[in-house]
Formats: structure tokens, sequence, C-alpha cells
């Protein structure tokens, strides 16, 4: 599901500060080269800011300046983590702390705790959702399946944004929270469910964190402590972070301001659970002295999956969308983005299934296509169809991979075979190299050379295994020489950090779950208005934050992009769904929001009549120079003008210029064809929206320049006889 986005460095090669540096692009280079004071990198999706961030600690430490230990690098999820910290082995620099905010906390809780409070810490509540049932029943509070899962919801937003159980009706007033029930009962049960874990000498995931911030602040010795432990901060994800997280980073950090950020405003997807983009756009206020680098090379996707995203937050509003990025494609042109209508609901699950199975005889691994929705509910049909297609699945978010049953049995056998060192195993006789002793030990659990046929738990079973197998071949690849034993200390380290191997089969997962992931082919699947956005998105903010899901969703693909919607939900219902607004004026036949009749330029006329401010379209800054303004990017963001059109136009203008006797810059300025010569208009409409081509010169020139840009002759006429 992921893949290095461009050339690598292997580990025999990382043996010095500057081999680190090779393959990097410009943009990742000044990161990975930016050591000293606050760092803010701007990352797109498909950029590389995980390869940029890894590279940048790798440097540090490979030129001197950072010891490993000094620093701590936090993300989001156990995978991510686990995939930095596999990134930095490879790089020399293993000794790096890599981990989720509530793991490096608890881990400073544990530590700390005896000697700030004294006695144990009290055991971690993984699942909060029975307590909080516990706790409606005697608030005499009745909550069904969803309510109860609702309310859990409130309660987690509640901590993270450090609010009390007695403030929790007026914050939630405040924040516009869609409530389950009514405040003054979330409140109550709130308050119950935390009497229940101080009664059973509990704590939740919140509580780790909002004790580490209490223990912080309270005992400056230990804080001092850890920071004297941790010298340099690198936070991923830092549109993600919430208050609660944002004021633990800033105690880890004290007065100092050795701290490096990545994000991006246009993936924040998480809002409800108190996430808030703002601290990464108020960055440089907080450090006007940072740096800050944008990444907008994108090595993910090809360009048509690309322009389709830029397309989709084109059309974005809110603060969010002033700071988005336009991606620029690094990947070799594929095939357009397909939209798919159909009759009803299983019959675009058929049709999905249909399409996944010939990408598959294609030659397109299943693992490496997945199945994305709005809600988990509707994966039902999902599953059904592809099951009926033969097509082997996955449920991203479903079991933990290291809790199945034929996993644990299989982890056993390999943790029997390396105490025995493989003397008394006949399984290993003769057999020396890792991957072909993990493939004869579990030979006795089930997994076999060729898949098992059909569907089902059987097939389920050996897609395990089989990822159990590739992960060992993926080690021995990057470690040479290792061995059974090292490859259990790996697994018992992954099990610890829930980070599971992929599995050979087709992802079904929601489009939150797919966040950070990437396959080659993707289908976007119930696209209706209703559901993407979601009913219940009624406010801008929350539409837009929708339109930012759909963004995550479209950017998870790399060269195969479908996205479909039924009209209605059963079949011979009436088809009364429309397809998502946001994708007005992106498929085929369609128009953008607000659109009229009377053509594209006079559409083109109306909008200039009302423009706001001008955005850089590479990195959503507001623009003030005129010469900016006519590129509509910033004069130091990268741009993607075609220099032979350039070129081809300077010398139209030339003659232009001395057919009519006036200075060149009176046809066009410089800055107009490069704007021109950057966005390759192919029609009148296009052409218009460029700043500096007004309706007198589109009627002079218009056909002059389209034909230009389209690689022909222009008629040549003298533009004063038309």
């Amino acid at each position: 599901m992921t893949a290095a986005t461009h050339s690598s460095v292997s580990p025999a090669d990382a043996d010095t500060a500057d081999a680190v540096l090779l393959g990097l692009d410009p943009e990742q280079r000044e990161v990975a080269t930016t050591l000293r004071g606050p760092v803010c990198v701007l990352a797109g999706a498909g950029t590389g800011k995980t390869r940029a961030i890894t590279h940048r600690i790798a440097y540090g430490v490979r030129s001197g300046l950072l010891m490993p230990a000094s620093v701590l690098a936090v993300t989001f999820t156990n995978r991510a983590a686990g995939e930095m910290r596999g990134r930095l082995r490879t790089l020399g620099a293993g000794g790096v702390q890599a981990r989720t905010f509530h793991s490096a906390a608890l881990r400073q809780l544990q530590y700390f705790w005896p000697r700030a409070v004294g006695g144990e810490l009290p055991r971690l509540l993984e699942r909060k959702i029975q307590f909080v049932a516990e706790a409606g029943a005697r608030c005499r509070i009745r909550l069904d399946r969803n309510e109860l899962r609702d309310v859990t919801g409130e309660i987690e937003w509640a901590k993270v944004t450090q609010t009390v159980p007695a403030d929790y009706p007026a914050a939630a007033l405040k924040a516009g929270r869609e409530a389950p029930r009514d405040l003054a009962e979330i409140a109550q049960i709130y308050g119950t469910y935390e009497q229940l874990k101080r009664d059973r000498g509990m704590i939740d995931f919140e509580d780790v964190l909002l004790l580490t911030v209490g223990v912080l602040q309270d005992r400056h010795d230990i804080a001092e402590q850890i920071r004297a432990q941790y010298q340099h901060f690198v936070v991923d994800e830092y549109q993600d972070v919430s208050p609660l997280q944002q004021r633990l980073l800033e105690l880890w950090l004290g007065d100092r301001d050795s701290l490096c950020v990545v994000g991006d405003a246009s993936q924040t997807i998480y809002s409800f659970t108190g996430a808030t983009p703002d601290h990464l756009l108020d960055f440089r206020t907080r450090y006007p002295q940072a740096t800050v680098v944008k990444l907008v090379r994108d090595y993910r996707s090809t360009p048509q999956v690309v322009h389709l995203a830029n397309g989709l937050l084109g059309q974005a509003r809110g603060r969010a969308a002033e700071h988005r990025l336009e991606l620029v494609s690094q990947r070799e042109p594929g095939p357009d983005p397909v939209y798919a209508e159909y009759p009803d609901e299983p019959a675009e699950a058929e049709g999905v299934a249909g399409r996944v199975r010939d990408l598959i005889a294609a030659g397109v691994p299943a693992g490496e296509i997945a199945v994305l929705y709005r809600i988990n509910a509707q994966s039902e049909v999902y599953e059904q169809a592809l099951a009926d297609a033969g097509v082997p699945y996955q449920l991203r978010g479903a079991e933990r991979f290291f809790e199945r049953a034929e996993v644990q049995k299989a982890v056993l056998a390999l943790r029997g075979s390396a105490r025995s060192g493989g003397s008394d195993d006949p399984l290993l006789q003769d057999v020396v190299e890792l991957p072909s002793q993990v493939r004869a030990v579990l030979s006795s659990t089930g997994w076999t050379t060729e898949p098992p046929t059909g569907s089902g738990a059987v097939r389920d079973q050996w897609e395990s295994l089989a990822a159990l197998v590739r992960l060992a071949e993926d080690f021995a690849r990057s470690r040479p020489g290792v061995t059974l034993a090292d490859l259990v200390v790996e697994l018992d380290e992954r099990r610890a950090a829930q980070h599971a191997p992929t599995v050979q089969g087709v992802t079904l997962a929601s489009l939150h779950a797919a966040k950070g992931l990437e396959w080659d082919a993707v289908f976007l699947v119930g696209l209706t208005d209703g559901m993407m956005p979601i009913t219940y998105a009624k406010t801008d903010e929350q539409v837009e934050e929708e339109r930012r899901l759909l963004y995550v969703g479209v950017t998870r693909a790399r060269h195969h992009l479908t996205l479909s919607w039924a009209l209605s939900r059963a079949p011979g219902g009436r088809p009364s769904r429309r397809p998502s607004r946001f994708l007005n004026g992106l498929r085929p036949g369609s128009a953008a929001l607000g659109s009229r009749p009377g053509g594209p330029e006079a559409g083109a006329a109306r909008k200039r009549g009302r423009r706001g401010p001008a955005l850089c379209r590479v990195c959503g800054r507001t623009l003030t120079e005129a010469g900016e303004i006519k590129l509509m990017r910033c004069e130091d963001c990268p741009s993607d003008m075609d220099e032979g059109l350039y070129e081809r136009l300077r010398d139209w203008r030339a003659g232009q210029s001395k057919l009519q006797g006036m200075p060149a810059y009176c046809v066009f300025t410089d800055k107009t064809l490069m704007a021109i010569a950057e966005a390759a208009p192919g029609e009148a409409g296009q052409l218009s929206m460029i700043s500096g081509v007004g309706g007198r010169k589109l009627e002079r020139y218009g056909a002059d320049v389209l034909a230009i840009c389209a690689g022909q002759e222009p008629a040549g006429a003298d533009p004063d006889d038309a």
C-alpha cells in the first residue's frame, strides 16, 4: 500500500552525511539540511514528506549535529511511527525515538509516576465504550448502539479540548457540535464515566496526555529532565494536533525552538476529534523567524489524478483553502479518472467488483487496489460483490492483524524454531536464508505456495500467513544477514506498536481510515449528495471538511482512479439521488456550482467582476505584487511553464508589435505570456481567466494565442482588420 516516492539510498550507501541527501529534490534537500531553529514544512499529498523528515534526522545524526537519543519524532498512528522507525534504522539513525503522542506520553508517565505521584500508574482502559454504557445506565439514560459510539466520541472531544464535564454544554454549543443527545445528559454521562474510572483505578488514552501535561506543569524538575533528554522535536501531520497535544508539545519544548513541523491544511479531516489546522497555519505567527519549505512535487499520482485533486481544492473556501498547495505531478501520464453512474447500490458494487477483477487480470495486485467509502455501513454490499466475483479482500479497521488466531499460531511456531536455532527442527534442515526458513515453518501452520481457491475464512487465513512471508522477505532485503530470532524480535515490536504488514487482498476502508495510505488503483464509491458531503455537514466549515475528505481519497490513487455513484438505494427505487456537488465542473458534462448560461467567456467575465483576493495557485498565499498576481503564483514557487510555448508566444508577440508599431508589452507583458505558457489554455474561457487578458485582447488575439497553445500556426491576419 506504500512505495518509495523516488530513488532511494540503500543502507550500504548511507554511510556519510552527504550520502543521505542523494536522491532528494531541491525542496526536500532544504528540509533535510535546515537543522537550526523552527522549520515548517508545508507538504502536499504524495510529495515525500516522510522521506524529507527522516532524511533530515538522519542527516543531522550523520553530520554529528544531532545525537540520536536527543531527537523525538511524533506522529499520529502506530503504522506511521513504525514506518518512520524503519526508515531511520535503514539510514543509520536507529537510536531516534519515533512514537505517537500517546506512546511517548505513556512512556514518560510510567517512568515518572512513582516519583511525581507515588505508587503504580493506574491501569490503562483501552476500550472506553463499556464504561460509557455503564455510566449511561447509572444516569438512567438508555443509549442505543449508535448513540453509545457518538457519546463516547463527545467525551473524547471534550477531553482533548481540556473541557471538564460541567463546562461541556457551553463548550459544545460554542463549537457547533452535532451532539447525539441533550448536552446536559452527555455532561452527566461524562461526569459519571470519570467517576467510574477513578473508583476502579483506571485511566484512558486522553488521561495519559492530560496527566503528562499535569506532571510537567507542576513538577519543573521532571520537565527539565525530559527537556535535557529531548532537545530536538519533529511533528508529522501537524494539521491534526489537538489543543491538548499542542500543550504537551509546548511543555516538551520549554523556551526552545528546535522544532520541525510537517503538515497540509488541505488534509485536515479529523476536526470532530478536536484536531485543528490552526497551529500549523499560525506557525509563522508564533515563530516569525521560521524557515518555511513547500513540497508540491507529487511523486505518487499521475498528472491526471493530480489535475482532479487540484481542481477539487480549487473550489474550496475558508482559511485552510487559502493555504492550499497546488501539486505538480512528477510521474508519466496515466489514464483519465473514470466517472461511473449506476441505477442502484447493488449495481454499483457489482460494477466496481467487475472493474477490480479486470485490473487484477491486467496485472494489478489485489493488495494495490482499494475501495473507499464515506461510512463503514457502506462496506457490506462491496464485501458481497467482491466475494461473488472471487476477489480476495480485507477490511481495514476490523480485527487487529496480530490478534488473529492464525497469526498468533504462526508467531508461536516461528518463536519455537528461533529458540532451537534450527538444530532440532526438521523443517529447517538444509534451509539457510531467512525467507526460506519462514516459508518452511509456516508451511506447518497452513501456508502454501499457491493460495486456496475462492474466498472466505480459509483464504483470509492464508492471506495473513502470506503477509508474514512477504514481511520476512522485505526484512531480509533491508538487513542482510538477519536471523529467525531477529525476525521474531521485529514481530514483537510490530505487535506492540500494532504495525501490521500488508495483506494481499483488495482493501475496503472508510475515507478516514485511508489517510496516510496509497494504492495503484482506488475506487471512490457512493459519491452522492447526502453521503459526500454527508447530510449532517451543515455549516460551511463542515462542508469544506467533507471536500477535504474527498481530496484525501483522490490523492490515495497512484495510477487508476474511479469515482462512482448510484441514483437509488435499491433496485427499482426512484432515481432521486444526484452526484456529489464536489464533482460539479470536474466530471464530464457537469457545470461548476453557480454557473449560468452565456458560455465560458460570459462566465469568466462575471467571475472577474466579483473576484476576491488573488491566491497563489501553488502555496495558497494571498498575492499582493502585480507581477505575482499575473502569474497567479509567488515568484519563488515552482513553475511548470512550457518553455517552448513561451518562446513561440514571444516570437508571435514580436511580430504583432512590429506589425502594429507599438511596444511589445502593449500586446502582452512578459508576465502575462508566462502565465499563458504555464496555463496552456485550451479554450477562450480559460484564456480569459488569466490576468492581463481582457475582453478586448481576447477578441483581438485570442484565436492566435489559442492556436499557438494547441501547437498550430496562428492565422497571421492583421488584428486591426478583424
